[in-house]
């Protein structure tokens, strides 16, 4: 598995794929892309790093699989490839930025838009089999993910983590929340949207935080 990644993370996580877990996820996935369907295309395994290099990061978002649908991942948590329906967690993204903002949203799901701004969309996972939500979970995705929190909590200041649900809340958890800001909400899923997620107002209240500390806020439409 190459590992492409924007040089400025690349040079943060260098000591990371040297490490015996890292080398055996590595193998596992190679493995994977051979004998099964494993999205997303391989080129897109990092493109939330390609996309948003360590420097540019202003907002962070976890997510937790890639989507496991012919043609939905592109390696960017919540965002679909062009001319894919939105899934209905991503429609209710929208729907609470057009309450939040009072904005009208793009039709496209292609979240590049955000990702070019400092927008780190970050699944937790990085890999899924067709068909099987979680099917490369514990394989070792997780403790490197870990180590991306870990560097953005340390190496930066005044971020804004965005976490939605329990699983990115326990993700979340090792954030320093003197440094940055943390803000909780339910998951954007229709089984759960109405218990939280709607009405949190976390892209004012993020872009109002930027703001506070000289950061352009992001244009969320």
């Amino acid at each position: 598995m190459e590992v492409k990644m924007e040089s400025s993370w690349k040079k943060h996580l260098i000591d990371e794929f040297g490490k015996e877990y890292f080398q055996k996820l590595t193998q596992f996935v190679k493995d994977e892309y051979v004998s099964k369907v494993i999205y997303p295309p391989p080129k897109f395994i990092f493109r939330a790093f390609e996309m948003c290099p360590f420097g540019n990061v202003k907002v962070v978002i976890l997510g937790q699989d890639p989507y496991h649908g012919k043609g939905q991942a592109n390696g960017l948590c919540f965002s679909v490839s062009e001319h894919i329906a939105l899934p209905p967690s991503l429609k209710n993204i929208c729907k609470e930025i057009e309450s939040d903002l009072q904005i009208t949203t793009e039709k496209s799901g292609n979240l590049d838009r955000w990702a070019q701004q400092g927008v780190l969309l970050l699944n937790a996972t990085l890999t899924v089999e067709h068909g099987k939500a979680g099917s490369h979970q514990k394989k070792g995705w997780e403790e490197f993910t870990d180590r991306i929190v870990d560097l953005l909590s340390e190496k930066k200041s005044n971020l804004v983590f965005l976490l939605w649900g329990r699983y990115a809340q326990e993700k979340g958890a090792r954030i320093n929340a003197s440094r940055h800001l943390v803000l909780k909400a339910a998951h954007p899923s229709p089984f759960s949207a109405y218990s939280g997620f709607f009405g949190c107002k976390h892209f004012s209240q993020a872009n109002e935080y930027l703001e506070k500390h000289g950061e352009k806020p992001v244009k969320w439409q």
